[in-house]
């Protein structure tokens, strides 16, 4: 059976049991697959309470609401329709059994309505991603970011730079193949090295803004120091959970302890790790010692209990963990904190969280994914690549590489648009 002509059914609305479990179909069987269980359908987009029942045997199998939509203005650019069961398994479950025996339609594999939907232009590659952060989305960030996407942040900025890339690639065309053309405003080569160099900068400056995975992964706090400094101890008050063994006895710490936490809206990764002895003959606390040295290479956030400054002079909050020593007074230059007692706790998250929000996009800045980075890397390198080049051939395949990425930014190839532009803007009338 081709995938292309099946309707598809699944449970759009989470697991069961649940008040209401809504059961899509969605393909050109749809409205007589709805119709065989539900009878005469109410009018469409109108919600309707239908009795349901087994086409084969007659048998009642559910009291619901349901709903149908004509394609192609659908989500899927489909037919679709809704059944809205009650949402005990037995009942999924029967509903389920009777739309399987229809010829026709299957059930939906992970990620068809989605997938439909791309196919049909209903949404594009970039919001389709969206779509799907949004679904895993954890913190309020994440949301943000992921319904940004979805509501086509990122497909209007690469539009906006397809669209300027259209413009100056039909110019280039125009110069290779109709200069002799009276009726075609040339471009000076000047102009179009200028126009180029713009649009590079303006994606260079996206590239260079932290990108969304900051917010799904997050932010990565680690806890470094000598031994028998305090880290354990401070793991598991950041956590407020016994993350880590806590003793007096140097050396507890023997590898890297990683703790999840979200706090005000941003996710953190916290990792405990072995004391930084400056010597040892303990080949497994080496090994330790090792892994904490790679965590502090690759830590967003370093926080570094050590009385001496951090190791190479890397950039941490240097603290000092003994505010609850009555007996000794912090330096100027060390935050204070007690993970027992809990002073300077407050504080201290508040300047973690000031370092954080430096390294995670702001609610209004475009931010890409990992994919999406790596091809608007390639366009921008093709158009860098046209600095100084006076060969209009060698722009011109420039300009079709970084078309082309940008085109697989959001899943389109639009080899249309360019000649569109050129006969349109240069009244070439071939």
């Amino acid at each position: 059976m081709n995938a292309n002509t099946d309707t598809i059914f699944a449970v759009a609305s989470g697991q069961p049991p649940a008040a209401i479990a809504i059961m899509r179909i969605s393909g050109p069987g749809a409205m007589t697959a709805a119709a065989r269980l539900a009878g005469k359908l109410p009018p469409p987009r109108q919600a309707g309470l239908c009795a349901l029942h087994d086409p084969e045997t007659g048998m009642l199998l559910d009291r619901a609401i349901v709903l149908t939509f004509p394609g192609p203005n659908t989500a899927t650019g489909e037919d679709l329709a809704e059944l809205h069961l009650h949402g005990g398994r037995a009942v999924i479950a029967v509903v389920t059994g009777a739309l399987a025996c229809m010829a026709g339609l299957r059930p939906a594999v992970a990620g068809e309505f989605t997938r439909r939907a791309l196919m049909a232009g209903r949404i594009d590659l970039a919001a389709a991603e969206g779509l799907g952060d949004l679904l895993m989305a954890e913190t309020e960030g994440q949301r943000r970011a992921a319904m940004a996407a979805v509501d086509g942040i990122v497909s209007r900025a690469v539009g906006g730079w397809g669209s300027r890339l259209v413009g100056i690639a039909a110019h280039v065309e125009a110069m290779l193949d109709f200069s002799d053309e009276d009726d075609v405003e040339e471009m000076p080569i000047d102009a179009v090295q200028s126009a180029v160099a713009g649009l590079a900068g303006d994606i260079a400056q996206v590239l260079a803004a932290p990108p969304v995975e900051r917010l799904r992964d997050g932010v990565r706090l680690v806890l470094a120091g000598p031994p028998n400094s305090g880290k354990s101890t401070l793991l598991n008050a950041l956590v407020d959970r016994d993350a880590a063994i806590v003793s007096p006895i140097a050396g507890t710490t023997r590898d890297r302890i990683e703790a999840p936490i979200i706090r005000d809206g941003i996710a953190y990764l916290v990792t405990d790790t072995a004391g930084l002895a400056v010597t040892t003959t303990d080949p497994i606390e080496a090994i330790g010692i090792d892994r904490a040295r790679q965590a502090m290479a690759a830590a967003d956030i370093l926080l570094w209990l050590g009385d001496d400054p951090p190791p190479g002079g890397q950039p941490a909050l240097w603290l000092w963990p003994r505010a609850d020593d009555r007996g000794s007074m912090p330096p100027s230059d060390r935050l204070a904190v007690s993970a027992l007692r809990g002073a300077g706790m407050a504080v201290l998250w508040t300047e973690i969280a000031n370092a954080a929000m430096a390294l995670l996009p702001r609610d209004d800045q475009l931010a890409l994914n990992q994919r999406q980075r790596l091809l608007c890397q390639t366009c921008q390198a093709a158009l860098v690549a046209i600095a100084g080049e006076q060969d209009l051939l060698i722009i011109a395949e420039q300009l079709r590489l970084a078309r082309q990425a940008l085109d697989r930014v959001t899943g389109t190839t639009d080899v249309e648009a360019m000649l569109d532009a050129l006969f349109g803007q240069f009244c070439i009338g071939k």
